[in-house]
């Protein structure tokens, strides 16, 4: 199967640094041969085979009963809250969570309320929480509790174990289901120094990203009780999520889920050596120190604002995210090596020299 090349032909002007996302990565050789070799049928009608074992694989990755393969995290998330809840109930989630800041525009047809709690590097403030659960008086009553993690808000920070024991016990003994938007799942795991079910024991549904550091094409799992994922395949048809001969993509999703956390611990390191040399680079410059392969780059202190520094920083060869109007945000994949943060470094410090001391 036909596809280009990862690096530059000798010679060739050097690709631009991407650090906006993860999601930019490309399938590998192995996913590419998975995905002309798949066995497939149609996903629609009498089951795409390679579509099943990517659903039962990534469940027991995760450590669930059943799993589904959607075309997004974002539908996953969607799938596992109406599945999960009824119209004029809510949905409890950390402040800052993608759930909430991102995708809670779905509650203009699922009829639900997002209820926001403020939290600390993605982690709900438990009383707030437990207050939200009492479901008294003229309050709604909660169908669902969410969390995140690893935290793309905040700045890919890992939730502790002992934090999320805390909220599902929380939610379970109100009979509330927990849903986790684990879209980086994996990160959070290596991170921790566990294996993805360990996290995700502590919730009852969960969604699984494919197509970020984990570097499928497309795609997403989502992973729960048998009963939750029957309900969610029957809204994800209603959605138009049903693909036909989807298993040429997911054959990529099955490459994902067996081999590619196997390395993003790699990434992990180099997001710390960006963040670190950032940090010892300029006095109106910070960076967040990342648990993943997450940071922020605050630049309030420079006199310009994200967007200027992004446009000025792809002039230098860096592609990063305005995150906000004073913090860009950085991302390491399997496509940066050594060599691109030694370049991004340098590009910052162009950038600095030249943005900074032109308004002093």
């Amino acid at each position: 199967m036909a596809h280009q090349p990862e690096t530059s032909p000798v010679g060739a002007e050097l690709p631009p640094v991407d650090l906006r996302s993860d999601t930019v990565t490309k399938p590998t050789e192995a996913m590419y041969a998975r995905m002309a070799s798949a066995p497939i049928g149609d996903d629609g009608l009498d089951g795409d085979p390679t579509a099943r074992e990517l659903e039962q694989v990534g469940a027991a990755a995760l450590g669930k009963e059943a799993g589904l393969f959607v075309p997004s995290c974002t539908m996953a998330n969607l799938l596992a809250t109406l599945a999960q809840s009824e119209r004029s109930e809510q949905v409890v989630l950390e402040s800052a969570a993608h759930m909430y800041v991102s995708e809670r525009g779905a509650a203009t047809f699922t009829g639900l309320f997002y209820l926001a709690v403020a939290g600390t590097a993605g982690a709900m403030d438990l009383n707030v929480l437990e207050d939200a659960l009492q479901g008294e008086g003229l309050k709604l009553r909660t169908a669902l509790v969410a969390m995140e993690t690893s935290h793309n808000n905040a700045s890919g920070a890992v939730l502790p174990l002992e934090h999320m024991q805390a909220v599902h016990a929380m939610a379970s003994s109100r009979g509330v289901p927990v849903h986790l938007d684990g879209a980086r799942i994996f990160n959070a795991a290596t991170a921790l120094g566990v294996a993805p079910d360990q996290v995700a024991k502590h919730c009852d549904t969960v969604a699984l990203c494919l197509s970020k550091g984990l570097s499928a094409p497309a795609g997403a799992v989502l992973a729960g009780p048998r009963e939750v994922i029957d309900r969610s395949r029957r809204f994800r048809r209603m959605l138009g999520g049903s693909q036909r001969q989807i298993g040429v993509l997911a054959a990529a999703g099955l490459e994902a889920v067996e081999v590619m956390g196997k390395r993003l611990a790699e990434d992990h390191r180099r997001a710390r050596a960006l963040s670190d040399a950032l940090n010892k680079m300029h006095p109106k410059l910070s960076a967040t120190i990342p648990q993943t392969n997450i940071l922020q780059v605050d630049v309030s202190r420079s006199g310009r604002d994200s967007a200027a520094w992004s446009v000025a920083l792809e002039t230098a060869g860096v592609k990063a995210r305005p995150w906000g109007r004073q913090r860009l945000r950085c991302v390491t994949h399997r496509h940066i090596d050594d060599a691109d943060i030694e370049r991004a470094v340098m590009a910052f410090r162009a950038v600095a020299s030249g943005l900074v001391e032109s308004i002093r």
